[in-house]
């Protein structure tokens, strides 16, 4: 019995790959939570065509401070990384970054609508 000749880094190898929807949509979901810090199961996450590109459509809560802890001190928006609006466009990037490296997808954009907020003593998201 023979075995299969070793691949040599860089070859490329006859055949394809695919990665399915659903995949790419766990990836997306979990990406997106670890983002803007909630769970995974709270995130919807849709794909259209864009050109020839993927675009990638969220809809999730994000964690914030409690309310009463904010006009006590107003640097508890800090540690939890800035506005909602700021973390929100730090979060596109960041899980635009995910998706491709480790689907290696094309994605052309991230959309983010947040649907609530989710109330947490904790703060930034790492």
């Amino acid at each position: 019995m023979s075995s299969p000749a070793p691949a040599l880094q860089g070859q490329v190898l006859a055949g394809h790959n695919r990665i399915s929807t659903q995949a790419l949509t766990s990836l997306a979901k979990a990406a997106a939570a670890e983002a803007l810090g909630v769970p995974a199961q709270d995130v919807r996450a849709d794909w259209s065509d864009d050109d020839g590109l993927l675009a990638l459509s969220l809809v999730a809560p994000i964690n914030i401070p409690p309310l009463k802890a904010v006009v006590a001190d107003a640097a508890r928006i800090a540690s939890f990384g800035g506005s909602i609006w700021d973390r929100t466009v730090a979060a596109k990037a960041r899980i635009l970054a995910t998706v491709t490296a480790l689907s290696g997808a094309r994605l052309s954009r991230v959309d983010i609508r947040i649907s609530g907020v989710r109330i947490s003593e904790g703060g930034r998201v790492k």
